[in-house]
Protein backbone atom coordinates (compact mmCIF):
# COMPACT_ATOMS: atom_id res chain seq x y z
CA UNK A 1 0.00 0.00 0.00
CA UNK A 2 2.86 2.43 0.78
CA UNK A 3 3.90 4.70 -2.09
CA UNK A 4 6.95 6.27 -0.45
CA UNK A 5 7.98 7.96 2.78
CA UNK A 6 5.42 8.11 5.59
CA UNK A 7 4.74 11.81 4.99
CA UNK A 8 3.92 11.27 1.31
CA UNK A 9 1.32 8.63 2.18
CA UNK A 10 -0.15 10.48 5.16
CA UNK A 11 -0.17 13.99 3.70
CA UNK A 12 -1.98 12.72 0.59
CA UNK A 13 -4.68 11.05 2.67
CA UNK A 14 -8.05 12.82 3.01
CA UNK A 15 -7.96 11.75 6.66
CA UNK A 16 -4.87 13.88 7.27
CA UNK A 17 -6.70 16.98 6.10
CA UNK A 18 -9.84 16.07 8.00
CA UNK A 19 -7.92 15.54 11.24
CA UNK A 20 -5.76 18.66 11.10
CA UNK A 21 -7.62 21.21 9.05
CA UNK A 22 -11.15 20.92 10.35
CA UNK A 23 -9.77 22.88 13.31
CA UNK A 24 -10.37 26.61 13.61
CA UNK A 25 -8.50 28.44 10.86
CA UNK A 26 -8.92 31.79 12.61
CA UNK A 27 -5.75 31.26 14.68
CA UNK A 28 -3.69 30.63 11.55
CA UNK A 29 -5.06 33.70 9.78
CA UNK A 30 -4.52 35.83 12.90
CA UNK A 31 -0.87 34.70 13.10
CA UNK A 32 -0.20 35.39 9.42
CA UNK A 33 -1.81 38.85 9.64
CA UNK A 34 0.29 39.64 12.70
CA UNK A 35 3.42 38.32 11.00
CA UNK A 36 2.90 40.51 7.91
CA UNK A 37 2.37 43.58 10.10
CA UNK A 38 5.66 42.73 11.83
CA UNK A 39 7.65 42.07 8.64
CA UNK A 40 6.17 44.96 6.65
CA UNK A 41 6.83 43.52 3.16
CA UNK A 42 6.70 45.88 0.21
CA UNK A 43 3.52 45.75 -1.89
CA UNK A 44 3.71 42.88 -4.38
CA UNK A 45 6.66 41.24 -2.61
CA UNK A 46 7.56 37.75 -3.85
CA UNK A 47 6.93 34.99 -1.32
CA UNK A 48 7.50 31.23 -1.15
CA UNK A 49 5.31 29.01 1.05
CA UNK A 50 7.33 25.83 1.61
CA UNK A 51 5.20 22.72 2.31
CA UNK A 52 2.07 24.71 1.50
CA UNK A 53 -0.39 21.80 1.68
CA UNK A 54 -3.65 22.75 -0.01
CA UNK A 55 -2.60 26.40 0.00
CA UNK A 56 -4.73 28.00 2.69
CA UNK A 57 -1.89 30.19 4.00
CA UNK A 58 -0.64 31.01 0.51
CA UNK A 59 -4.17 32.12 -0.39
CA UNK A 60 -4.25 34.45 2.63
CA UNK A 61 -0.93 36.02 1.62
CA UNK A 62 -1.99 36.40 -2.01
CA UNK A 63 -5.23 38.07 -0.91
CA UNK A 64 -3.04 40.75 0.74
CA UNK A 65 -1.58 41.55 -2.68
CA UNK A 66 1.70 39.64 -2.55
CA UNK A 67 3.05 37.42 -5.34
CA UNK A 68 2.93 34.00 -3.70
CA UNK A 69 4.23 30.60 -4.80
CA UNK A 70 3.44 27.44 -2.86
CA UNK A 71 5.32 24.14 -3.13
CA UNK A 72 4.41 20.79 -1.62
CA UNK A 73 5.39 17.15 -2.12
CA UNK A 74 1.76 15.94 -2.09
CA UNK A 75 0.28 15.63 -5.58
CA UNK A 76 -3.26 15.59 -4.20
CA UNK A 77 -2.72 18.71 -2.07
CA UNK A 78 -1.28 20.64 -5.00
CA UNK A 79 -4.12 19.49 -7.28
CA UNK A 80 -6.58 21.09 -4.86
CA UNK A 81 -4.43 24.19 -4.34
CA UNK A 82 -4.29 24.76 -8.09
CA UNK A 83 -8.05 25.34 -8.13
CA UNK A 84 -7.37 28.73 -6.50
CA UNK A 85 -4.39 29.68 -8.70
CA UNK A 86 -4.43 33.17 -10.20
CA UNK A 87 -2.01 35.77 -11.57
CA UNK A 88 -0.34 36.33 -8.19
CA UNK A 89 -0.85 32.86 -6.68
CA UNK A 90 1.05 29.85 -8.07
CA UNK A 91 1.47 26.23 -6.96
CA UNK A 92 3.90 23.47 -7.87
CA UNK A 93 4.38 19.88 -6.77
CA UNK A 94 7.96 19.96 -5.53
CA UNK A 95 10.19 18.24 -2.99
CA UNK A 96 11.74 20.84 -0.68
CA UNK A 97 14.99 18.87 -0.63
CA UNK A 98 15.59 19.86 -4.27
CA UNK A 99 16.50 23.36 -5.54
CA UNK A 100 13.71 25.71 -6.56
CA UNK A 101 14.05 29.17 -8.21
CA UNK A 102 17.46 30.31 -7.01
CA UNK A 103 17.81 33.94 -5.77
CA UNK A 104 14.19 34.70 -6.64
CA UNK A 105 12.03 35.33 -3.54
CA UNK A 106 12.09 38.15 -1.01
CA UNK A 107 10.37 36.04 1.65
CA UNK A 108 10.08 32.32 2.41
CA UNK A 109 7.83 30.70 5.01
CA UNK A 110 7.58 27.28 6.59
CA UNK A 111 4.47 27.26 8.77
CA UNK A 112 3.14 25.00 11.54
CA UNK A 113 5.91 22.39 11.92
CA UNK A 114 6.09 21.45 8.24
CA UNK A 115 9.68 20.27 8.65
CA UNK A 116 11.68 17.61 10.49
CA UNK A 117 10.17 14.66 8.59
CA UNK A 118 13.21 13.35 6.76
CA UNK A 119 15.31 10.32 7.55
CA UNK A 120 18.80 11.81 7.56
CA UNK A 121 20.51 15.00 8.68
CA UNK A 122 21.69 15.61 5.12
CA UNK A 123 18.08 15.70 3.87
CA UNK A 124 17.16 18.33 6.46
CA UNK A 125 20.21 20.41 5.50
CA UNK A 126 19.20 20.03 1.85
CA UNK A 127 15.75 21.42 2.62
CA UNK A 128 17.25 24.46 4.37
CA UNK A 129 19.64 24.84 1.42
CA UNK A 130 16.66 24.94 -0.98
CA UNK A 131 14.99 27.65 1.07
CA UNK A 132 18.16 29.71 1.49
CA UNK A 133 19.02 29.47 -2.20
CA UNK A 134 15.49 30.48 -3.19
CA UNK A 135 15.91 33.83 -1.42
CA UNK A 136 17.57 36.86 -2.92
CA UNK A 137 20.31 38.53 -0.84
CA UNK A 138 18.76 40.19 2.20
CA UNK A 139 15.65 38.00 1.88
CA UNK A 140 13.74 36.86 4.96
CA UNK A 141 12.91 33.32 6.07
CA UNK A 142 10.34 32.56 8.76
CA UNK A 143 10.20 29.08 10.27
CA UNK A 144 7.50 28.08 12.75
CA UNK A 145 8.42 24.87 14.60
CA UNK A 146 7.35 23.14 17.77
CA UNK A 147 9.40 23.91 20.89
CA UNK A 148 10.93 20.54 21.73
CA UNK A 149 11.27 21.12 25.47
CA UNK A 150 7.69 22.32 25.87
CA UNK A 151 6.37 19.47 23.70
CA UNK A 152 8.19 16.89 25.83
CA UNK A 153 6.65 18.27 29.03
CA UNK A 154 3.12 18.60 27.63
CA UNK A 155 2.81 15.47 25.50
CA UNK A 156 -0.67 13.92 25.60
CA UNK A 157 0.09 10.23 25.18
CA UNK A 158 -3.38 9.06 24.14
CA UNK A 159 -6.38 10.82 22.68
CA UNK A 160 -9.45 9.90 20.65
CA UNK A 161 -11.29 12.16 18.24
CA UNK A 162 -14.43 11.74 16.18
CA UNK A 163 -14.83 14.01 13.15
CA UNK A 164 -17.77 13.67 10.76
CA UNK A 165 -18.35 10.07 11.85
CA UNK A 166 -14.70 9.06 11.47
CA UNK A 167 -12.86 7.86 14.58
CA UNK A 168 -9.19 8.73 15.16
CA UNK A 169 -7.24 6.88 17.84
CA UNK A 170 -3.98 8.71 18.50
CA UNK A 171 -0.95 7.51 20.47
CA UNK A 172 2.11 9.71 21.01
CA UNK A 173 5.57 9.07 22.41
CA UNK A 174 9.14 10.29 22.03
CA UNK A 175 12.75 9.21 22.34
CA UNK A 176 16.00 11.17 22.41
CA UNK A 177 15.78 12.30 18.79
CA UNK A 178 12.14 12.24 17.60
CA UNK A 179 8.48 12.63 18.44
CA UNK A 180 6.20 9.85 17.16
CA UNK A 181 2.47 9.72 16.60
CA UNK A 182 0.46 6.67 15.57
CA UNK A 183 -2.98 7.38 14.12
CA UNK A 184 -5.53 4.61 13.63
CA UNK A 185 -8.49 5.63 11.45
CA UNK A 186 -11.83 3.85 11.68
CA UNK A 187 -14.37 4.78 9.04
CA UNK A 188 -17.47 2.76 8.16
CA UNK A 189 -16.64 3.40 4.50
CA UNK A 190 -13.42 1.41 4.92
CA UNK A 191 -13.14 -2.36 4.88
CA UNK A 192 -10.60 -2.25 7.71
CA UNK A 193 -8.93 0.41 9.88
CA UNK A 194 -6.02 2.39 8.43
CA UNK A 195 -2.84 3.08 10.37
CA UNK A 196 -0.46 5.99 9.84
CA UNK A 197 2.69 7.04 11.66
CA UNK A 198 4.23 10.47 12.06
CA UNK A 199 7.87 11.04 12.98
CA UNK A 200 9.23 14.54 13.65
CA UNK A 201 12.82 15.37 14.57
CA UNK A 202 13.69 17.10 17.84
CA UNK A 203 15.42 20.22 16.56
CA UNK A 204 16.39 22.90 19.09
CA UNK A 205 17.11 26.57 18.49
CA UNK A 206 20.81 25.67 18.47
CA UNK A 207 20.24 22.99 15.81
CA UNK A 208 18.42 25.44 13.58
CA UNK A 209 21.07 28.09 14.12
CA UNK A 210 23.68 25.60 12.86
CA UNK A 211 21.61 24.60 9.81
CA UNK A 212 20.75 28.19 8.98
CA UNK A 213 24.30 29.49 9.40
CA UNK A 214 25.68 26.78 7.13
CA UNK A 215 23.47 28.16 4.37
CA UNK A 216 24.10 31.88 5.09
CA UNK A 217 20.89 32.49 7.03
CA UNK A 218 21.29 34.53 10.22
CA UNK A 219 18.57 34.40 12.86
CA UNK A 220 17.39 37.93 13.70
CA UNK A 221 14.44 37.31 16.04
CA UNK A 222 12.92 34.41 17.96
CA UNK A 223 9.37 34.24 19.32
CA UNK A 224 7.65 31.64 21.47
CA UNK A 225 4.00 31.78 20.42
CA UNK A 226 1.62 33.07 17.77
CA UNK A 227 1.17 36.33 19.70
CA UNK A 228 4.91 37.02 19.31
CA UNK A 229 5.69 36.51 22.98
CA UNK A 230 9.32 36.13 24.05
CA UNK A 231 10.81 32.67 23.52
CA UNK A 232 11.28 30.69 26.74
CA UNK A 233 12.95 27.31 26.32
CA UNK A 234 10.63 25.64 28.87
CA UNK A 235 7.43 27.69 28.70
CA UNK A 236 6.94 28.59 25.03
CA UNK A 237 4.74 26.28 22.91
CA UNK A 238 6.36 27.36 19.63
CA UNK A 239 9.78 28.17 18.21
CA UNK A 240 9.29 30.92 15.61
CA UNK A 241 12.50 32.09 13.97
CA UNK A 242 12.97 35.03 11.61
CA UNK A 243 16.23 34.86 9.66
CA UNK A 244 17.86 36.99 6.99
CA UNK A 245 19.95 35.76 4.06
CA UNK A 246 23.45 37.16 4.18
CA UNK A 247 25.31 38.25 1.07
CA UNK A 248 27.87 35.60 0.08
Amino acid sequence: MSTGSWFQDWFSSPYYHQLYFKRDEAEADKFINKLIKHLKPAPGATMLDVACGRGRHARSLAAMGFDVTGIDISKDSIAEALLAENENLHFYKHDMRLPFRVNYFQYAFNFFTSFGYFRTEREHYNAIRTIAQSLSAGGTFVMDYLNVHYAEDHLVFKQDEQIDGVNYYITKWHDETHFYKKIIVEDEALGAPLEFMEKVAKFSLGDFNDMFSFHHLQIQEVFGDYDFGNYDVKKSPRLIMIARKQAT
